[in-house]
């Protein structure tokens, strides 16, 4: 038994050790992170075409990023969204002096922006469409997006979508939890799946959403 478990151990360093030294191979970001062996994972497609490398997102524990109900004293009407980009904090505005606060992820330098909107639409389980410019963008990196992907687990805007005006920039889930309070998209607002799923049956359609 310790000999097989040692034969298992060196095939997944080996392996690691044989990606890393595979010339221009270079780590991607996932859509999807490897829950068990019948998981299936799409990735960003390496700079050579022939080869695609994957980094799963062993995730560190998520339990500091939880929603709660907190005092709100700005005058906004209820049933409204906040979102303060520097706080990386998603407020809900409940309309009794209190609002639920949400930990979110936020756009990248240069990729950040502020206004008032409403919201236009909202979808479960969406599919995705990225932008031109980001398929352009990220090809100039090697990084082949696609022009659509269906919805489901493995899909980067989650479980659902809060769609912003006729912007390009959604409230959206992930399937990169540990990017929840960092700065790390184009500008959209990620959060937690569970807790999109809980903003998403409290929002009404055309809701005020501010971001500042």
């Amino acid at each position: 038994m310790r000999f097989l478990l040692c034969i298992g151990i060196a095939a997944v360093l080996g392996g690691q050790a044989f990606a890393a030294s595979l010339p221009g191979a270079e780590s991607v970001e996932v859509f999807g992170a490897m829950q068990g062996s019948t998981r299936t994972t799409t990735g960003w497609v390496n700079r050579t075409p022939e080869e695609t490398f994957f980094t799963f997102d062993h995730s560190p524990s998520l339990s500091h990023l939880k929603s709660e109900i907190v005092p709100f004293e700005r005058p906004m009407p209820a049933g409204s969204i906040l979102v303060q980009t520097k706080k990386r904090k998603l407020f809900y505005v409940i309309g009794d002096g209190t609002a639920v606060e949400y930990p979110v992820g936020v756009g990248k330098q240069g990729f950040t922006w502020s206004g008032t909107n409403q919201i236009t639409r909202k979808a479960e389980w969406p599919s995705w469409h990225p932008p031109l410019a980001m398929i352009e963008r990220e090809a100039e990196k090697g990084r082949y997006l696609p022009e659509m992907m269906e919805g489901g687990e493995d899909n980067p805007l989650g479980a659902r979508a809060l769609y912003i005006g006729n912007t390009e920039y959604r409230i959206h889930g992930t399937t990169q939890p540990w990017s929840i309070g960092k700065a790390v998209s184009s500008g959209c607002i990620r959060m937690l799946n569970e807790h999109v799923v809980d903003l998403y049956d409290r929002v009404a359609m055309g809701a005020l959403v501010t971001v500042e």
